[in-house]
């Protein structure tokens, strides 16, 4: 991704709550067992609300069942922003004796990176980051392979549109966003080649009243079933059932929020992962250990944290049949983007019987076939 994405995506990303980030801070403290030398002090800042049907919801909840499983005392913050402010709410949680930081949010990765070269006692984990940095022992990645099952919910969505016409709201062009809208697309297509997505670009992770105009905007189009790639989904589920459309969910089960519309959607189930590194940290293992550099795990490697929604009530037996054959064909090895696959020009950007590696999807900057809208 070029600097100049990055730094759009920064820019538009900030958070105006500056103060809430401070006010949103809560400390909570577990009764289970703890280390030999006491409970480990773990950190969680998330850049919006704990209770925003979405990302942040999902991280948080993640969070609450690492903490029952390990006895860890945890220190929470909301609305912590993409900016140098998030540097100082981390060092709050380390005077108070944090030894762990999860710092959730893309943009929190330069701030987390500044403070693991400061704290080299302090274990820094960043959810989403693209590359971390090898020369720190104390900095790691980690992230699901988020498209495997928006493909799938792609499949679903083929299946359940009328018009042939699905719309996709993204925040930001960076690669995970392009990757999702892509799959999601090539998924459609698999069952219903006359499927194409129209894509919108809020230039945030979370405006209501952006996601809002949006949902308009596609509907105005003839769209009928409507997905996402926002940290907060409730703005454009709530208005997609309002209209009588479909929805198809993102980061966490919103099917509350749609009980006529809903058709599936992806969510996360962090708990075990983050259990995981807690463990590995309590027990001075996490130099040399797989969490200490770039983690990746998706269906092709172990159990994607990155799993299928409920399906809605339009999903027949035929149709989940049929996503179960492609989850067990990305399980046996496969991927969405087998090719050939082709972009918006016609240009073959993955060869026929060739696929790309998960490293590789990490760098995607374009769309393909049946996506329509410029990336931007």
């Amino acid at each position: 991704m070029s600097r100049s994405i990055r730094a759009l995506a920064l820019l538009l990303g900030l958070s105006l709550a500056v103060v809430a980030s401070a006010c949103g801070s809560s400390d909570s403290t577990s009764s289970s067992s703890s280390t030999k030398d006491g409970p480990l002090t773990v950190g969680f800042i998330y850049v919006g609300p704990k209770d925003d049907y979405g990302y942040n919801q999902a991280a948080y909840e993640g969070s609450i069942a690492m903490e029952k499983a390990t006895g860890a005392k945890v220190l929470q913050a909301e609305n912590v922003p993409e900016t140098a402010d998030a540097e100082q709410v981390m060092q709050n949680m380390i005077d108070k004796g944090a030894k762990l930081i999860f710092a959730t949010s893309y943009g929190h990765f330069e701030f987390a990176k500044n403070l693991a070269e400061k704290n080299p006692d302090v274990v820094f984990v960043h959810q989403g980051g693209l590359k971390g940095d090898a020369k720190l022992d104390n900095l790691g990645t980690y992230f699901g392979t988020v498209y495997e099952p928006v493909y799938l919910a792609g499949i679903a969505a083929g299946k359940a549109t009328k018009t042939n016409k699905l719309g996709y709201i993204y925040a930001f062009p960076i690669p995970q966003t392009l990757a999702n809208i892509n799959a999601f697309t090539l998924g459609a297509q698999s069952v219903n080649p006359k499927a194409t997505t129209t894509t919108i670009a809020t230039g945030s992770w979370c405006d209501p009243s952006v996601q809002a105009q949006a949902v308009k905007s596609l509907l105005d189009k003839d769209v009928d079933v409507i997905s996402q790639h926002q940290d907060c989904t409730k703005t454009i589920i709530e208005a997609t059932e309002a209209a009588g459309a479909m929805s198809v969910g993102y980061h966490h089960d919103a099917s509350s929020l749609a009980p006529k519309g809903w058709v599936t959607g992806s969510e996360w189930n962090w708990g075990p992962l983050y259990t995981d590194i807690v463990k590995t940290v309590q027990a001075g293992k996490f130099k040399g250990s797989k969490y200490d550099g770039d983690f990746r795990v998706g269906l092709q490697t172990g159990n994607n944290p990155f799993v299928q929604s409920p399906y809605g009530s339009m999903v027949d037996a035929d149709t989940k049949a049929t996503i179960e054959k492609a989850k067990q064909s990305f399980v046996d090895g496969g991927s969405p983007f087998k090719g050939p696959v082709k972009d918006q020009d016609g240009k073959i950007v993955v060869k026929a019987g060739e696929q790309p590696t998960y490293a590789q999807i990490e760098t995607m900057d374009y769309f393909v076939q049946g996506v329509v809208g410029k990336i931007g």
